[in-house]
């Protein structure tokens, strides 16, 4: 499975980005699909994963704000994140065929993108 994180880019806080993972080589059948974000210095850290039937987790610090979601038929999955905040700066990454926020548990990882929260 070869992941494809897009989406990224600089917002001022308060605003929304969509970040999008592209899956090819097979389908988000299997466990967990996830996003994770990491800032210089600190270690990668969850943000919200999707199960294969639907159901989403998320960490504390984005719940209310950020939604995870699916499309099957294009092989993709979604991190609609709103009212963006500094603290939100952060290279983010998708990851598959893991589970929850297990980070050690996700087995394909996509090559991160940057998203830059302005204050």
């Amino acid at each position: 499975v070869q992941l494809q994180a897009s989406g990224g880019g600089l917002v001022q806080a308060g605003g929304s980005l969509r970040l999008s993972c592209a899956a090819s080589g097979r389908t988000f059948n299997r466990g967990n699909t996830g996003w994770f974000r990491q800032t210089p210095g600190k270690e990668r850290e969850f943000v919200a994963a999707i199960g294969s039937g639907g159901y989403t987790y998320y960490a504390d610090s984005v719940k209310g704000r950020f939604t995870i979601s699916k499309d099957g038929a294009k092989n993709t999955v979604y991190l609609r994140m709103n009212s963006l905040k500094p603290e939100d700066t952060a290279v983010y990454f998708c990851a598959a065929d893991g589970y929850g926020s297990n980070l050690s548990s996700y087995d394909y990882w996509g090559q991160g993108t940057q998203v830059t929260v302005s204050s």
